[in-house]
């Protein structure tokens, strides 16, 4: 804990969201979600003043559901500066380079500070990276009055975000504001792929963007109905209906998923004849694994694309990735390189023509997410000594089993179901992208499990939504 003391000075002078000193009904746990999240759709419509040009190649485009971030926006950097901190900090916690007790409540401020304190630094490093790569404009063009404005919108705006997320993770609100912002724009995306309006004009003609609305467009206008209908469900370069229904499928297999769970039975010390159980899911890490994973990739292709516009010739860089622009799109793709083979391929057709990258791209997802879903057990406070604790703290043991035995039958299940959930969402996050699922894979699962475990919450909560109603 060393190094979390020298930081405890800095720590005084953050904005903290006070520990709520009552139990916060529903109604107002939703009345303050609803606060946050109506706060982050506004901030994500608001544009950045002082912005000159933003025509340049996007470095994170197809990354940006997921990110929770929308360009030229006061949401720029969305979750990325949180998340991002958040890994390195459990990564740190779970190598035991920072000795951490959660269980003592002081570990705990010094830990959350100190995340939140990083968090901070990496958003005005993004924000500065961001400004001197040319994303806004020329430095020259801009000014350097307006470039030290953008970055301090891009600044406050991401401390608003972190402040935002800390009052509802304290209990002022349901669940975490991450896992709301990411959710929503995840979904906010989708619904514009699937119904979007707006017409565009290529070699083909005039065609909507919105899958569905483009299926109605081409069948009622088209004579060759045949056609019509393939161009609606494998039209290239814009969605369409084969993704609309990969999206909805995947939909319905991970909330399957969600299910599988062993109920291991407790009964109370105290109060015999009393007992219950604890369940072990199988998707035990969540959704997790592949926030790490995304803020890991995404971390890195941000800095592959920068140092590849600025040194492309560089053989070591080179190595990292070789960027190229994609027609029709703001954004830029991996052509090689690293970054190419972590990357997800687009389509069967990508698949079979180079299978070496499906196969490192599997591999790379499924390590990284197994990798990180053990950690995360580890420094969440979900490990089996952990568990273990809990009950024993609530007088709870297992029936049938002492309750010096707790930890060693527990290490039987939690161990397993955080290995296997990880590569389990990392499987499902891959037969997403190679579906071709709208918001790519990862997005559909994140929505999913969101959603998911909003669902939980409101129905653990279910006494209380008749108070929402006035019954």
């Amino acid at each position: 804990m060393g190094v979390l003391h020298v930081v405890r000075p800095m720590l005084s002078i953050l904005p903290e969201v006070a520990s709520p000193d009552r139990r916060i009904p529903f109604r107002e746990k939703v009345v303050w979600t609803v606060i946050a999240l109506f706060s982050f759709l506004v901030f994500s419509q608001l544009p950045l003043y002082g912005v000159k040009n933003t025509s340049s190649t996007d470095a994170l485009y197809w990354m940006r559901a997921i990110l929770a971030s929308n360009r030229g926006t006061l949401m720029e950097l969305g979750v990325g500066p949180i998340v991002t901190s958040g890994l390195i900090m459990q990564l740190l916690a779970g190598t035991k380079v920072l000795e951490v007790d959660q269980n003592i409540k002081e570990d705990r401020a010094l830990f959350s500070g100190a995340q939140k304190l990083l968090g901070i630094f990496i958003t005005i490093g993004q924000a500065v990276v961001y400004v001197m790569s040319g994303m806004y404009g020329d430095i020259n063009e801009i000014g350097a009055a307006n470039s030290i404005l953008i970055i301090i919108q891009l600044t406050l705006s991401g401390l608003l975000l972190i402040i935002l997320d800390e009052m509802l993770q304290k209990g002022y609100g349901l669940g975490s504001g991450i896992s709301l912002f990411m959710a929503s724009n995840i979904c906010q995306n989708i619904v514009w792929d699937t119904f979007s309006p707006v017409s565009i004009t290529t070699g083909r003609g005039t065609e909507f963007h919105g899958a569905l609305i483009a299926f109605f467009h081409v069948l009622f206008s088209r004579s060759n109905k045949l056609s019509a209908l393939k161009e609606a469900f494998y039209r290239q370069n814009l969605p369409n209906v084969t993704n609309v229904l990969s999206t909805v499928l995947m939909f319905i297999v991970i909330t399957y998923f969600q299910g599988f769970r062993i109920d291991l039975p407790v009964k109370y010390q105290k109060y015999r004849g009393q007992q219950g159980s604890y369940p072990i899911k199988l998707l035990y890490t969540s959704n997790m694994p592949i926030i790490l994973q995304t803020a890991l990739v995404s971390n890195f292709y941000f800095m592959s694309q920068m140092l590849f516009k600025k040194f492309g010739d560089n053989l070591l860089i080179r190595l990292l990735g070789v960027w190229a622009d994609v027609e029709g799109s703001t954004g830029a793709i991996p052509v090689s390189g690293v970054a190419y083979y972590i990357s997800a391929p687009s389509s069967a057709t990508e698949i079979f023509y180079d299978p070496i990258r499906a196969i490192i791209y599997i591999a790379f997802v499924l390590g990284s997410c197994a990798l990180f879903s053990a950690t995360w057990v580890e420094v969440s406070g979900s490990s089996s000594r952990d568990v273990a604790k809990q009950l024993r703290d609530n007088q709870m043991v297992m029936t049938g089993y002492r309750d010096s035995s707790m930890v060693h039958v527990l290490n039987r299940y939690i161990p397993v179901a955080a290995l296997f959930g990880g590569v389990a969402i990392g499987i499902l996050s891959i037969v997403s992208d190679f579906l071709g699922a709208l918001s790519s894979g990862t997005g559909v699962l994140l929505a999913v499990t969101i959603i998911y475990q909003y669902f939980e919450a409101f129905a653990k909560e279910q006494t209380d939504i008749a108070s929402i109603f006035g019954l």
